[in-house]
């Protein structure tokens, strides 16, 4: 297996501690993603994923253990270099779109490269061409709300690639669908994850989805199996 993009070691995390009402969540959590490699990462609700997830992208910090990213340890970081990493790095897909409800499809997949300190029409094209490659080109002058759930969907995978991670983290990206627009919109992600050469972990309760990927690891007592 080639070398990590991705590794947790020993992570753990727990809420309201040292307190009786102390939740833990993640009980010495590890796991390791390869460049190019597509996880599926399988958990009842409730068992952390999601905290897991905002973990691996920096959104949170862990109570205790490593996260590493392309061999770089992220825990000595200031809170403004994890920021910059996680905008350099990492790429997020949640189960709801969050699209900008007042912009347009492009605008919302030019707006993060702007953050980035790309030019304006470098952003445009580049947005141009995600949204050609997942099938919605002809929607870029529409708002969220004048485009299907699927084509939603869509425009937040373009939004997650701008800035061009080496990892994308996703979040049951198709569980908000119905079964057939999931399972043509999963397929156009999984085009481009493997188009870019992508490291991904995937969250999903869709065993069928989860096949279609490289690996399965469950997520079960805080622990990856």
């Amino acid at each position: 297996m080639s070398e990590a993009m991705l590794e947790l070691s020993g992570i753990g995390k727990g809420y309201n501690r040292g307190k009786p009402s102390e939740v833990v969540v993640l009980r010495g959590a590890t796991l390791s993603v390869a460049r190019g490699e597509v996880v599926a990462l399988v958990a009842p609700s409730g068992a952390g994923k999601s905290t897991l997830l905002h973990i691996a992208g920096l959104l949170d910090v862990p109570d205790g253990g490593t996260v590493k990213l392309g061999g770089r340890e992220m825990g000595g970081l200031s809170d403004k270099a994890r920021t910059e990493a996680r905008r350099a790095e990492v790429g997020f897909i949640y189960q709801f779109h969050h699209l900008l409800p007042e912009f347009t499809a492009l605008e919302n997949v030019v707006i993060p490269q702007l953050a980035n300190g790309v030019a304006k029409a470098v952003a445009e094209a580049r947005a141009m061409e995600l949204l050609g490659k997942v099938g919605v080109a002809a929607r870029a002058g529409h708002r969220p709300a004048a485009l299907s759930g699927g084509e939603q969907q869509r425009v937040a995978f373009c939004r997650a690639l701008a800035n061009g991670p080496k990892l994308l983290l996703a979040d049951e990206p198709t569980g908000n669908l119905d079964p057939g627009t999931s399972d043509q919109v999963f397929g156009v992600l999984m085009e481009l994850v493997r188009e870019t050469g992508l490291s991904a972990l995937i969250a999903t309760h869709n065993l069928e989805l989860a096949a279609r990927m490289d690996r399965v690891v469950r997520l079960t007592a805080g622990q990856v199996t």
